[in-house]
């Protein structure tokens, strides 16, 4: 974490980037879906331009960013630049906030028997209230309606 912000500095800065992403327009962002037994395999597909923040994650997993490069701010690594081909592992408790710079192919792996969608998001994903927002929505997943084009 940069000495610059602690941990909940970034937390309200990306609560402040959230609030702010409703004035943009929504972006289509496909969103694959695979089961394999005890693995479920979410890839999705960002355009470039793309601004959006990730629910924050109760689990650790992997990564793979196949295509694409990506500036991200998060509580737990700072300010990073990613630039496919990269593998990582995202950690518990990880919430980011995402600029896709290029078209981007980001899939992540859950361990889990689960393959109702609402089920896994209430196992892998901590709903977020976010204070800034109105209506006080909780996000269970990403959707196409938080990604947005700048």
């Amino acid at each position: 974490m940069s000495e610059l912000a602690t941990s909940r500095e970034i937390t309200e800065i990306i609560d402040q980037f959230e609030a702010a992403l409703i004035e943009y327009p929504t972006v289509d962002c496909p969103v694959t879906h695979q089961f394999t037994p005890g693995l479920y395999i979410r890839q999705t597909t960002v355009p470039a331009g793309t601004l959006f923040t990730s629910a924050e994650h109760k689990t650790e997993h992997p990564f793979v960013l196949t295509e694409g490069e990506l500036e991200i701010i998060s509580e737990n690594e700072g300010a990073v630049f990613y630039k496919a081909p990269l593998h990582g592992v995202t950690k518990a408790g990880t919430r980011r906030m995402i600029h896709a710079i290029t078209d981007v192919v980001w899939t992540t792996f859950h361990v889990t028997n689960e393959t109702d969608l609402d089920k896994i998001a209430e196992e892998i994903l901590v709903p977020n209230c976010n204070p800034l927002l109105g209506n006080h929505i909780e996000r269970w997943r990403i959707s196409n309606n938080q990604m947005k084009q700048i």
